[in-house]
């Protein structure tokens, strides 16, 4: 179990340098376009693989999946990510294993350990020591926007949870939610900002990376740990995301690091394994499932 909750933190980590690659890579001011470019793409390549299309109900499960993991979350990211500081932005995300906590216990009748959720306040305030600065400035808007996004994954987690997987490879399922999210996130993308503009290189490169490697791989070694473990513990994992982009902001960007913000890299690097140390048993056997929740390419966001 232990090796599998190591493969499993090894996602955020991937997602966690999602903000470098979109600072260095990808065209600016576009958001959703790269919301879509890393959702819609990898879901069509593992359909490719699968070639396995939903039936019955997990036509529409596989949609509200899609939508709560991918397509809703990243267009209330987009509003937060024009209303607030990418550091305001993670601080907000991180509410998210506070409420798949609460909501393990309401649908899924998991019982959290208080361990899991004081190790859940303080990876909060990590990484609002890590990454939130004193300009951050609020907006009601932004902070409602930021609020639900962080519902919307928590949502999504817990309700691929209680209906557990298909009859279907965990590589069918992941394909289904990426492209049902990256459909919904179409229109969108296209009725906001417009036609994508013409793409360098790097460009491209930088899309693939996010696609293929911290979508389509990342959310694959996710969803299987989602799997096997606890939900509450696994959604406490998501915390790694903000620290390891700070961290490569030092070390492949040239940013500075504060005391202050190691001291937060610190709490919350502790916070996430304290909390895995929790023991948490189920009242009743719940479904396997596999859901993810995906960041945004342009915050430094848990699930980035």
């Amino acid at each position: 179990m232990r090796r599998v909750l190591l493969l499993t933190a090894v996602t955020p980590l991937v997602w966690g340098t999602t903000y470098a690659v979109t600072t260095e890579f990808l065209p600016p001011d576009r958001p959703l376009l790269a919301g879509l470019l890393r959702a819609l793409p990898a879901g069509l390549v593992l359909l490719a693989l699968t070639r396995r299309l939903p039936r019955g109900a997990w036509w529409w499960k596989s949609a509200v999946l899609g939508a709560l993991n991918i397509g809703v979350f990243f267009a209330l990211l987009f509003v937060t990510a024009y209303r607030l500081p990418g550091g305001m932005a993670a601080v907000l995300g991180a509410v998210q294993p506070l409420l798949v906590a609460g909501l393990s216990v309401l649908l899924l009748r998991e019982r959290v350990a208080l361990r899991t959720v004081l190790a859940a306040l303080l990876g909060a305030m990590g990484v609002a020591l890590t990454v939130l600065t004193a300009a951050a400035r609020l907006d009601p808007v932004g902070v409602a926007a930021g609020l639900a996004g962080a519902g919307s994954m928590a949502l999504g987690l817990i309700l691929t949870k209680r209906w557990g997987r298909p009859s279907a490879s965990l590589l069918t399922a992941t394909g289904w939610q990426l492209t049902a999210g990256g459909l919904l996130l179409l229109p969108v993308t296209l009725l906001v900002e417009g036609p994508p503009p013409a793409l360098t290189a790097p460009n491209l490169l930088g899309y693939a990376y996010l696609s293929l490697i911290g979508t389509a791989l990342a959310y694959t070694v996710w969803f299987a740990g989602v799997e096997r473990l606890p939900t509450a513990q696994v959604s406490l994992l998501s915390l790694l995301s903000p620290v390891m982009a700070t961290a490569v902001g030092w070390a492949a960007l040239g940013q500075t690091l504060t005391p202050v913000q190691l001291a937060g890299m610190t709490v919350a690097f502790g916070a996430v394994v304290w909390g895995q140390s929790a023991r948490v048993r189920p009242t009743r056997k719940a479904p396997p499932a596999a859901a993810a929740p995906i960041g945004r390419a342009e915050n430094v966001v848990p699930g980035a």
